[in-house]
């Protein structure tokens, strides 16, 4: 009886797609071991994290992005119609005004002033910005943050919460954002970090 041989580039493709788990060996019983399995369960649940961590830098990111628009324009949500930054509104004096708690003096001081304004809608397009991109991560996720811990300093205590509140979440959501590389999925960070300007200044990812 004569027994025909795949040729050695076939048996070679199918040995790397058994060893990267596309498919199921035939006749073998090593991919059943425990420790093949776990490594299976780690690839799978490494790539389930990442596209879970870029969702979640895109809704962050869209998050600031809107705010900016949204008080920018006066779309009518948190901001409305006519009430705009182009329009002659002011983007910070209603909130900062409100603040209660132990900082109210200081953020009182800052409602409504040119710098507040400025700085605070130039925080808010330039994280939404970077974020959506996945570049300046580290930049966006530090900046952010510090504005979601301001906004949360401003309503002390939280109406909601004896402790904590979304700001706080949202502030450690960014900081696992910089941390877990989420710009390197579906988005920029990779090229972003091989341009000449990060290599010289590496906080710069």
């Amino acid at each position: 009886m004569t027994t025909i041989v795949p040729p050695r580039h076939e048996k070679a493709a199918a040995d790397a797609q058994v060893f990267a788990g596309m498919v199921a060996p035939q006749g073998t019983a090593a991919d059943q071991t425990p420790a093949a399995e776990n490594e299976a369960a780690a690839r799978r649940g490494g790539a389930i994290a990442r596209y879970a961590w870029f969702a979640a830098r895109i809704g962050m990111g869209w998050i600031f992005l809107w705010a900016f628009l949204d008080k920018l324009f006066g779309f009518g949500f948190a901001t409305p119609a006519g009430k705009g930054w182009i329009d002659g509104g002011n983007p910070t004096k209603g909130f900062l005004s409100g603040a209660e708690g132990p900082f109210a003096g200081f953020y009182h001081d800052l409602a409504g002033t040119t710098f507040a304004n400025v700085m605070f809608m130039a925080g808010l397009l330039g994280i939404g910005l970077a974020l959506l991109l996945g570049i300046g991560m580290r930049i966006a996720a530090g900046a952010g943050a510090l504005l979601m811990i301001m906004m949360y300093t401003a309503v002390l205590p939280p109406t909601t919460n004896p402790v904590i509140d979304d700001h706080v979440i949202q502030a450690v959501l960014l900081i696992g954002l910089a941390a877990a590389g989420a710009g390197n999925t579906l988005g920029l960070g990779g090229w972003w970090a091989k341009t000449r300007l990060v290599q010289r200044l590496p906080w710069l990812k």
